[in-house]
């Protein structure tokens, strides 16, 4: 029996919910989004409760876990579209720097060449300082997705730790070349 799956979404206040078609979307003050369900649940929205609650038609293995996830999408789409996501990064290391420019972002993390990769629509990238790269949205797919591109550009290495890492990440350091004694 799922515990996720089985408690209702509550829709905060400015929300707007429809369900219709196998498509739930919902709208709120910074954006709309929409997301189409498996066939395996169905989604409805309480309206006098402000709550959306999602059921399955069976109990096989593979619907318990899209009733559990399509609860976990429908509370990740609420909070988006109040909230929204953010993820940080930071770039570390001597004349690592990264900079917006005509809707890219350009960094020069090392290599031989600038790396350049667009922004995705829907996303707000800013760069505060030369050092640290802010990423928000109302999705938290594609925050997370395109955060996870950039890091996977130049992952901070063990030795010295320089790269792209999520601020406040903690990365694993290693001794290095001992001399023989």
């Amino acid at each position: 029996m799922s515990r996720i799956g089985n408690k209702p979404v509550p829709v905060p206040d400015g929300v707007k919910v429809s369900v219709a078609d196998g498509t739930v979307t919902v709208e709120g003050p910074l954006g709309r989004l929409a997301m189409p369900h498996r066939p395996e649940v169905t989604v409805e929205f309480d309206e006098p409760a402000k709550s959306v609650t999602v059921r399955r038609a069976n109990d096989e293995r593979a619907t318990r876990a899209y009733h559990g996830l399509t609860r976990a999408l429908l509370q990740n789409m609420m909070i988006g579209v109040t909230q929204g996501y953010e993820k940080r990064l930071e770039l570390q290391g001597v004349g690592y720097i990264a900079a917006i420019q005509n809707n890219e972002l350009q960094l020069r993390v090392g290599l031989a060449n600038e790396l350049h990769r667009p922004i995705p629509e829907g996303l707000e990238v800013a760069c505060p300082d030369q050092q640290h790269v802010r990423i928000k949205g109302i999705d938290k797919q594609k925050v997370g997705q395109f955060a996870a591109e950039i890091r996977a550009l130049r992952k901070a290495e063990p030795y010295k730790g320089k790269g792209i890492r999520y601020e406040g990440e903690a990365v694993r350091r290693k001794q290095g070349k001992v001399m023989a004694k």
